[in-house]
């Protein structure tokens, strides 16, 4: 019997871990937060109040970690930390993490450091409902596409209104100070659990082979699948939470409805394969390197 509860939080995605302390998880203990991952794809931690060496220890559980990001420096002290800083940054876009290298993270940990009072919520879909919900025409389409991911897109070009325009415009200018474009199946397979999801968000900027606008209707077609109420999670962060969500079938979002009060949560990654589809065709470089500064399932 388990040592701790895990209770549902929607029907198709997310669940609160209850009574477990993640700094004192046994391999069996660990076993089961991983199939219960797999399972509801986000996995919520009240409390736990860890400090950085306690995120770092956790999430490598799940494999060797990436770097902080492919050019947005880590924290001072550790490279696998990427502050997540509203003074700088607002991810108000629908997006799975890095998806325009060719290995993409596997999994995400975000833990609450500094939370606003009001607002500032993280919304995480599950792709894979998704997918299920397109009508079989649909999917039957979608299984055949390919999308390009780019980090060289317009949202790291706009402000945030509640940021800091000084670190805004420093943090725009890392995003982009190397460019990637990777193919992507908009249909991945998911490595583990076999399940198909749509593998788009907001890194996705073109299909492979269709002129600008009418891959851009389609990808905007199929996006609206992702974002359904029914296959979103909504977390009201609290200091201390931590949060872990499966980067190879989800979507997330931070909602930029906080004003401008501080916000910052601390992100580490796990490394991830290269995406397959349901071909059996891996995903390819367009431009860029490989990123093996950035993660060590570089290709």
């Amino acid at each position: 019997m388990s040592q701790f509860d895990i209770r549902k939080i929607g029907g198709r995605i997310g669940a609160e871990v209850v009574g477990v302390d993640v700094r004192e998880l046994s391999g069996a203990l660990f076993g089961e937060i991983q199939e219960a991952l797999l399972e509801h794809k986000v996995l919520g931690f009240r409390g736990q109040d860890l400090t950085d060496e306690d995120q770092i220890a956790f999430a490598a559980r799940f494999g060797p970690l990436t770097g902080a990001h492919p050019t947005v420096p880590g924290a001072d002290d550790h490279r696998e930390i990427l502050p997540v800083d509203g003074e700088a940054q607002r991810a108000n876009h629908w997006h799975t993490d890095v998806t325009f290298v060719q290995a993409p993270p596997k999994i995400s940990t975000l833990r609450g450091l500094v939370i606003p009072p009001f607002g500032g919520n993280t919304l995480i879909a599950n792709t894979g409902a998704a997918y299920r919900d397109l009508p079989e025409e649909l999917r039957t389409l979608a299984d055949r596409l390919w999308a390009v991911h780019t980090n060289d897109y317009d949202y790291v070009k706009r402000p945030s209104s509640g940021a800091d325009p000084v670190k805004a415009a420093e943090h725009r200018k890392a995003f982009v100070s190397q460019t990637w474009k990777t193919a992507h199946p908009v249909v991945r397979v998911h490595p583990e659990s076999g399940e198909r999801n749509l593998f788009i968000g907001g890194f996705a900027q073109s299909i492979v082979g269709l002129p600008p606008q009418e891959g851009r209707t389609l990808l905007d077609l199929f996006q609206r699948y992702v974002t359904r109420p029914e296959n979103i999670l909504r977390w009201a962060w609290a200091p201390g939470d931590l949060i872990v969500f499966d980067n190879r079938i989800t979507q997330h979002y931070a909602s930029d409805d906080y004003g401008d009060l501080p916000r910052l949560l601390h992100r580490v990654t796990a490394a991830g394969d290269v995406p397959v589809g349901v071909d059996g065709k891996q995903s390819y470089r367009v431009e860029g390197d490989d990123a093996s500064h950035y993660t060590p399932s570089a290709v």
